[in-house]
């Protein structure tokens, strides 16, 4: 049964498509927008389509970024021969917040996940290995989280890296298992980091 327009209803049904927005969340935001002065309203949409048309993948490191390279490749001060191996952009943000690693990031967007249909090829690692050919890397810090997708993805970069002997390691588990490390405090992040285990 609709109650509202269907501009209004068709707006809901958007915003119920964000991730962890529910039809009361929707519907929240909705007349909120509604009640936004116009050119706010404005600001936000343009800023939305900026956003999708000018942000792509970093051809390095593949985080997302407006640039071809993004500024952490970019940056000749940072320790190009260890990367940090990431499974989104939001995690190395995490890492970024701690202001104490140097040296460079891959992101993976995403997880090996056989329950979910997704396979090594579904995220980028063919993409990890050709970098490993192409840079002098010394070591390869595996900062999946600790879920089962993450420990798999961890194992199977172990076992891809390994023959190359490029060092690999393991991020601590002071991140609690089954914890998103965009969630975790930046002290834990370290001890994380610099408790690190060779694979």
């Amino acid at each position: 049964m609709e109650y509202y327009s269907s501009h209004i209803n068709k707006l809901i049904e958007q915003l119920s498509h964000l991730p962890g927005i529910g039809a009361k969340s929707a519907q929240r935001l909705a007349f909120h927008i509604m009640n936004m002065p116009k050119d706010q309203v404005d600001q936000l949409t343009s800023s939305i389509i900026n956003a999708r048309e000018n942000v792509q993948y970093c051809k390095c490191c593949y985080t997302l970024t407006d640039r071809e390279i993004c500024p952490i490749c970019s940056n000749d001060k940072r320790d190009h021969s260890v990367i940090m191996v990431v499974e989104n952009t939001r995690d190395l943000a995490a890492y970024e917040k701690t202001g104490k690693f140097d040296g460079v990031y891959h992101v993976l967007h995403g997880a090996i996940s056989p329950m979910l249909g997704i396979g090594p090829d579904d995220i980028k690692l063919k993409e990890l290995m050709q970098r490993l050919t192409k840079d002098d890397v010394k070591e390869v810090i595996v900062a999946t989280n600790s879920s089962l997708e993450g420990e798999t993805t961890a194992m199977y970069i172990s076992k891809l890296i390994k023959p190359t002997g490029i060092k690999v390691s393991r991020i601590a588990s002071g991140v609690p298992v089954g914890g998103d490390l965009e969630y975790i405090d930046e002290v834990t992040l370290l001890r994380a980091l610099e408790g690190r285990v060779e694979l």
